[in-house]
């Protein structure tokens, strides 16, 4: 079976679609079933192509919930309705996850779940369902289940509402990086041999005529030759079985699952939540994810779309939820959000069933009259499963020879050379730091060494090498380099499928755009407006704009006073050289790009200037926790405080009474230690406690 030791490229990747004069079979679609079947495929010795018309994991598959899990809820309506069917679904779940986090150790990991339970009728209910599901797992259970009394629940949890909790119980499922994982199995693929493309649309498929039966039969798509035509399109599988046969009834039913992400002091650093019963019977996952915390719902009826859009009430509804069973003492404000996004997940009806408006609780597999394979529903977890079964009818449909299924324990990409101490080689052999190192070895698992090497030195003491994209994530501007080879073709497909940070910060990702484009220019036509379009609509950064331009005017005196401070000569505006005018009398100095970036974000007209009533809605939905992280707000407050307490300031050595002034030889010294930062410090003590403020804002925030 042949194996590259180094990835095809791109353009070897069309040259071998556009000039192989026949495949034995050709995928159409790249999420997480597509790769699956590709792998599958290409390992049987098959003779395998890929397309994409997008990004390999653009769509569902780059947009769940995170986990790897069996489906406790699908067991619970397995018992309760003693459904056989169900309880299959969820074994062989369980099976597939073992798999899954054995073949991708550096990308998945088991994650503990609390289930709070606040009624005792409750516990030993839910106790009993979550002990089942650890049996069904049997030999290849993650860790057993157990029970929490309410102290060690908040203990472990301690954002978690006190209020007629009566204590808790704690599960184990999976937890992976979706999008890398998807584009894993893609390389993976591409690797033993399969031609794989992004950006390669099926525009129609050419038909002929089978001499013995008499019957139209798939011949090829594009200028690509196939045997055999796998439909692996997720929410578009309709469209792909109508340019088959243009009569069939549609058998899609999508269902859209909206999740934003907010920081992760919201949730312990390794412990999820699952509210099983939400306001309106939904479940909502509350989970740690890079870092950060996701929490997200699924099953809301919608349009197939190839940009979902996450709607403001559904993000209100999760932050609704949220409060339910957080502690009183955490705020959950909606300016905390930090990115926002919709996945379409393709359930399905089974053409085959006689009730065909019962949508299939797991997938299906259709070989139609012509001869096109087409695999839908399911979940991420099984994808290769479902891959296995779907290739298995494909090669018995149209004779194809071929072995039995080799992809049970096959190592994905980056597998094979990990281990959890991989990282401090790379501190140690390169000189990165340990936060990225920690993220090259997780992402990349033994691949990140190439990554590494890549990596420009930095010309400071420590790190040597990496420097990042943005401050506050462990993103390193070689990861965009390292993108080419790994069939990047436009800035999107870095800052959402390759690192994941569109999907951890909007805010952070346009700010990395500009950088992300320039180091890739010479190489290929990055687009940086249809990068923003991204993060825009499809990231959820228009709803968070609008938390501004929504809400009504106020009008305070103290926060006009505020304004006022700044714009002296009464205009109703200010401008940069407003700002800079009154922090140089403070001592404070931050350079003309950054401060055009802070006023930047209220500008909401976009005229250059920000105006009274502008700035009144800003510190409004400051005030309401809809907006939370304005450095705008946070620098005029800081200024507004160190004007008001101006003057010497004398501290005094208890015992001595002697007074102690900044040293002005310290004082440099902090200058140079802070260069990076772009602010200097000035010789009040209380002016210098302020401009710490300042500065960790700007430079972290």
């Amino acid at each position: 079976m042949p194996f590259h030791d180094e990835l095809p490229s791109r353009q070897a990747q069309l040259s071998a679609l556009q000039n192989t004069e026949e495949f034995d079979v050709l995928v159409v679609g790249g999420g997480a079933t597509g790769s699956g079947c590709a792998l599958d495929a290409v390992t049987r010795n098959l003779k395998t192509a890929l397309v994409e018309r997008n990004d390999f994991s653009s769509g569902t598959s780059s947009r769940s919930t995170k986990l790897i899990h069996g489906g406790v809820r699908y067991l619970q309506k397995a018992i309760m309705k003693l459904d056989y069917e169900q309880y299959m679904m969820v074994k062989e779940a369980l099976h597939e996850r073992s798999n899954l986090l054995d073949i991708a150790p550096h990308l998945s990991a088991p994650l503990p779940i609390m289930l709070p339970v606040y009624k005792w009728w409750q516990l030993p209910y839910y106790w009993a369902g979550i002990k089942m599901y650890d049996l069904v797992a049997g030999g290849q259970c993650l860790k057993s289940s157990y029970v929490l009394s309410k102290t060690k629940a908040l203990e472990l949890f301690p954002m978690l509402k006190k209020d007629k909790l009566v204590g808790a119980i704690v599960y184990y499922d999976g937890q992976h990086n979706d999008a890398r994982m998807n584009l894993a199995i893609a390389l993976t693929a591409a690797r033993y041999g399969a031609a794989i493309a992004n950006y390669t649309e099926v525009v129609h498929l050419l038909k002929k005529t089978d001499p013995q039966t008499g019957k139209e039969k798939i011949w090829k798509e594009f200028d690509v030759r196939a045997k055999c035509v796998i439909n692996a399109t997720g929410p578009f599988t309709d469209a792909l079985r109508k340019m088959d046969n243009q009569e069939i009834p549609n058998i899609c039913q999508p269902s859209a699952g909206v999740h934003i992400v907010i920081p992760g002091y919201y949730s312990p650093d390794n412990m999820g939540l699952l509210d099983p019963a939400t306001s309106d019977g939904r479940v909502i996952f509350f989970l740690p994810w890079e870092k950060m915390t996701i929490a997200g719902t699924t099953d809301t009826p919608t349009d197939v779309t190839a940009h979902p859009i996450p709607k403001e009430d559904d993000i209100n509804f999760i932050l609704s939820e949220i409060r339910h069973y957080l502690s009183a003492d955490v705020e959950v404000r909606r300016g905390d959000v930090l990115a926002a996004w919709s996945g379409i997940r393709p359930l399905v009806t089974d053409p085959n069933s006689k009730d065909t408006q019962s949508i299939c609780r797991n997938h299906i597999v259709n070989i139609s009259n012509s001869g096109l394979v087409t695999i839908a529903g399911g979940k991420w977890t099984t994808y290769r499963s479902m891959a296995e079964e779907t290739l298995t009818a494909a090669t018995k449909a149209h004779g194809l020879p071929t072995g039995p299924s080799r992809t049970v324990g096959l190592m994905l990409e980056g597998a094979k050379d990990w281990t959890p101490t991989l990282y401090i080689r790379l501190v140690q052999d390169y000189g990165l730091e340990v936060e990225v190192a920690q993220h090259l070895a997780s992402t990349y698992g033994g691949k990140a060494f190439e990554v590494a090497k890549m990596a420009h030195v930095t010309g400071q003491r420590w790190p040597i090498v990496g420097k990042r994209l943005v401050s506050e994530f462990p993103y390193i501007e070689s990861e965009v380099l390292y993108a080419i080879k790994e069939y990047a073709c436009t800035a999107t497909d870095v800052i959402a499928r390759r690192t994941r940070l569109g999907f951890l910060n909007v805010r952070a990702a346009e700010e990395a755009l500009p950088r992300i484009v320039e180091i890739m220019g010479k190489q290929l036509g990055w687009k940086l407006d249809t990068a923003k379009e991204f993060l825009h609509y499809e990231m959820g950064y228009k709803s968070r704009s609008e938390q501004l331009t929504n809400i009504p005017e106020m009008s305070l005196a103290s926060t006009e006073k505020r304004f006022h401070k700044f714009d002296k000569e009464s205009k109703g505006f200010i401008t940069t050289l407003d700002v800079q005018r009154v922090i140089k009398n403070i001592g404070i100095q931050i350079d003309e790009d950054t401060l055009h970036e802070i006023l930047n974000e209220v500008d909401l007209n976009r005229n250059g200037q920000v105006e009274l009533n502008e700035f009144l809605q800003l510190m409004n939905a400051v005030k309401k926790g809809q907006v939370s992280d304005s450095r705008l707000a946070i620098l005029m407050k800081t200024v507004e405080e160190s004007l008001d307490q101006r003057g010497p300031v004398s501290v005094d050595r208890s015992g001595g009474g002697q007074r102690v002034t900044v040293d002005r030889e310290n004082k440099r010294e902090r200058e140079r230690e802070s260069a990076a930062g772009k602010i200097s410090y000035c010789d009040s003590k209380s002016s210098l406690n302020n401009v710490h403020a300042v500065y960790n804002f700007i430079i972290f925030c």
